[in-house]
């Protein structure tokens, strides 16, 4: 290996240990973030957070109706498998696209005080969770009317959280530090998340994918975090090495480089924002 290539691991891990040190020393204004993210959110709604566990349930709704009697796919549990697949991507999209704008947002607070930037692609994504916990009891409740049995490979469910949750800080901070020097990112990202929702086994069966092109398809991130999810639900069976292997290695490949690229440019915030 080079010295080139050691010296970024080793400035990675710096740059990790920053992160990790960060979290710690802010997390009363992590908190804070996180507190008033989610009730700018939900500020003059008179469903309030309600809206969070409405709002996959009438997606899954408005896709079951339209799929189901469109195209008749022969999924069993179809409601479940369509939830499942829309809680994990809606998480994905919301807190990628929140991370966009985290450090732009947050102009007038970063040229006034020092706050570690890395606090607010981070704040975005964990306000994002919050949604993410009460979508999923939105999924439980359709498991529940669907009567898809439980089964204990439930319980690794938060280790799926866990890898999906870095992955999306991971790609937030790279968005979030390109998103300084050009503006533009939003409206490309925009078209980059529909295509990629579309990319990935939403509302339609795997085995429609041409064989041929299935090996380059299932290197989308969120389609191994989509089909672990639905293994452990669906199938009632432990997610296979390789299926652990890609969730946590989209994992730790994000978070590194996101944590390189946002260490790489911070110090030119200030001039951008």
């Amino acid at each position: 290996m080079s010295a080139h290539v050691w010296a970024l691991l080793e400035r990675n891990e710096f740059e990790m240990a920053g992160v990790v040190k960060a979290i710690d020393r802010y997390r009363f204004l992590l908190g804070q973030l996180v507190a008033r993210d989610f009730k700018t959110k939900y500020k003059r709604s008179v469903l309030g957070v309600l809206w969070s566990m409405l709002n996959p349930l009438l997606t899954m709704g408005v896709q079951y109706l339209v799929f189901v009697n469109l195209f008749r796919w022969e999924i069993d549990n179809y409601a479940v498998y369509l939830l499942i697949g829309t809680v994990a991507f809606n998480f994905f999209s919301e807190a990628t696209q929140a991370s966009l704008t985290a450090v732009t947002g947050s102009a007038s607070l970063i040229t006034k005080v020092y706050v570690p930037t890395y606090i607010f692609p981070i704040s975005k994504v964990l306000s994002s969770c919050i949604n993410l916990a009460f979508s999923t009891l939105a999924l439980y409740v359709i498991i529940f009317i669907q009567g898809v049995p439980l089964n204990v490979y439930h319980l690794l469910i938060p280790v799926l959280y866990v890898t999906l949750i870095l992955f999306s800080m991971g790609l937030g901070m790279i968005l979030s530090s390109l998103m300084v020097f050009f503006r533009d990112m939003q409206f490309l990202y925009g078209i980059v998340i529909t295509l990629w929702m579309y990319l990935t086994p939403l509302f339609y069966p795997v085995n429609i994918i041409p064989e041929k092109l299935f090996a380059i398809y299932r290197l989308n991130p969120m389609y191994q975090y989509v089909t672990f999810f639905r293994t452990l639900v669906l199938d009632a069976a432990c997610p296979t090495l390789e299926q652990f292997a890609f969730c946590f290695g989209y994992a730790l490949l994000f978070m590194v480089l996101g944590t390189l690229i946002f260490g790489k440019t911070k110090k030119k915030f200030i001039l951008y924002v």
